[in-house]
Parts: structure tokens; sequence; C-alpha cells
């Protein structure tokens, strides 16, 4: 994850941290279930470069700030664990 306090992602802070509170939300919602997802991480796709839209880029970059934003990356896991995950998703749409 980037350095907060490198000059052009001030504004993109709100963005990290909604994705983090998203990340941390859903592992404590899979753990209830006793699903675990280990390589789930917050990731930015900053250097992504996007058209020569400059108005409002980020210092050093292309993209447009507006254009800018934070995943939750769920990673890889291994069959069981996705098995897992399709019965509570599932089980909670037929509720």
């Amino acid at each position: 994850m980037p350095n907060p306090t490198t000059p052009g992602t001030r504004a993109l802070i709100p963005k990290l941290q909604e994705a983090t509170a998203a990340r941390d939300a859903l592992a404590a919602a899979l753990t209830q279930v006793g699903i675990q997802l280990p390589a789930m991480d917050v990731r930015t796709p900053w250097s992504d470069p996007l058209p020569d839209d400059t108005e409002g880029t980020a210092e050093g970059t292309r993209t447009p700030a507006s254009a800018r934003y934070a995943l939750v990356h769920l990673g890889v896991c291994s069959a069981p664990v996705a098995l897992a995950l399709a019965t509570v998703i599932a089980k909670g749409a037929a509720e």
C-alpha cells in the first residue's frame, strides 16, 4: 500500500480507509462462519495509465486523481475454502 503522506495521495486517504474497513468487515464476517481468506488485502492500481486527461492528476502520474481507487483483493483460496464460501453465500441468499 502506498505511503499516504506522499504528495498527491492525501486526497486518496478516504478511499484507502473505506477499502480497509470493508476488508476488515468481510474478514470478521467470514471468521464468524469459520472461513479465512489469508491473502485478503487492500490494493491500489494507482500506476495504471489512463487517457491523457491530466486535469486533477496526482503528482508524478497521468492518472486523474478522481479515477483512483482502492480495491479489496480477496486473493486465492483452496477448493474446500471456496466450497465453504459458496455454501455460506447460498445459505444467506436462501434466508
